[in-house]
């Protein structure tokens, strides 16, 4: 029980409770003992709202010890050489290959605060989206230093995902200096594919088990990055992600058909993917144009952003000099 508690049960309202009241000038409607222990409770809440720092904005005190939850989330701590102060990663972060090495949390969107507060870190760095948030919630209650990263699929939201990252880190100039580098490389590459003539249309299909693949609509990491790399989205009709019938899927007619290596893998290869009847009733699935990448690369939009941008678009265009711009 805490201390506010207890002076609230023996019918006394502690000086600062007292001093807060006054601030806010505060007066009681109800009878006094009744007034004196919800002045307690109020008091209790205003301290904790004081005290608790904002996530998204918060440079961290100690990032000795970190998770990081979220595979973009993780490559930007490499990449601003903090590797070494990471002690776990959630299950999306796969690259680096050595932040594998590190204990796993789970799913970004399936956590436990128990297994995370266990390690004893003394920073958590999730991207935006994971989760649950009562679990957030039960860190931020248990004082856990909490950075929320935002996740925006565009060219600026890979320069803030870094910043935010960085100052997190205490790493500030070094993350001037990565985002510096990113900023030029996706300058010259956004240079180098306005000069591409057509937008082939493309279709990105995505699986999450068994079932139907999902199709990519407007609003989605899934078209930020075929837009970014000379292409154009298939989908208009919706936003996200949502099955389409055999019938609406071959009424797409894409030029390319977009993959993950996961969702190649699901759905038995690529051979049994060309041979799906909507899929082969297609002349990009009987012309064999299936583009398959990397799923964090693809769609983290961390600091590989630049590389996957080269890679789909060399794919989307290939008699676009990809090689002009320096890996």
């Amino acid at each position: 029980m805490s201390s506010l508690d207890t002076l609230a049960r023996k019918g006394k309202t502690p000086v600062v409770a007292r001093f807060f009241l006054r601030m806010f000038r505060i007066r009681p409607v109800v009878g006094r003992r009744v007034w004196r222990q919800a002045s307690c409770c109020l008091v209790a809440g205003l301290v904790t709202l004081f005290l608790q720092p904002s996530p998204e904005n918060a440079s961290a005190g100690d990032s000795s010890r970190v998770v990081s939850i979220g595979g973009s989330v993780t490559e930007v701590v490499y990449a601003l050489g903090a590797g070494d102060r990471l002690i776990a990663v959630d299950s999306t972060s796969l690259h680096p290959p050595e932040a594998r090495d590190h204990p796993d949390v789970g799913y970004m969107r399936r956590l436990s605060a128990e297994s995370i507060l266990a390690l004893k870190p003394t920073l958590l760095l999730a991207v935006e989206d994971a989760g649950p948030a009562s679990v957030l919630d039960q860190l931020r209650a248990a004082g856990m230093s909490l950075v929320i990263v935002p996740d925006v699929p565009s060219n600026e939201g890979v320069l803030q995902k870094v910043d935010v990252v960085a100052k997190a880190l205490d790493l500030e100039a070094e993350g001037r200096m990565v985002s510096d580098r990113l900023r030029e490389e996706l300058a010259l590459l956004g240079d180098d594919l306005s000069k591409v003539g057509g937008k082939p249309s493309v279709l990105f299909l995505l699986s999450v088990g068994r079932g139907a693949p999902l199709a990519a609509g407007r609003d989605t990491s899934a078209a930020s990055i075929i837009g970014l790399a000379g292409g154009r989205n298939a989908i208009d009709a919706f936003d996200g992600y949502k099955p389409l019938t055999p019938e609406a899927m071959v009424g797409t007619e894409p030029d390319y058909i977009l993959v993950t290596e996961r969702t190649r893998d699901l759905l038995g290869g690529e051979q049994a993917l060309l041979t799906r009847p909507e899929i082969a009733a297609m002349p990009a699935g009987r012309e064999r144009r299936v583009i398959t990448m990397d799923g964090l690369l693809l769609l983290g939009f961390g600091p590989r952003t630049p590389q996957a941008i080269r890679d789909l678009a060399a794919g989307l265009h290939p008699d676009w000099p990809a090689s002009s711009v320096s890996d």
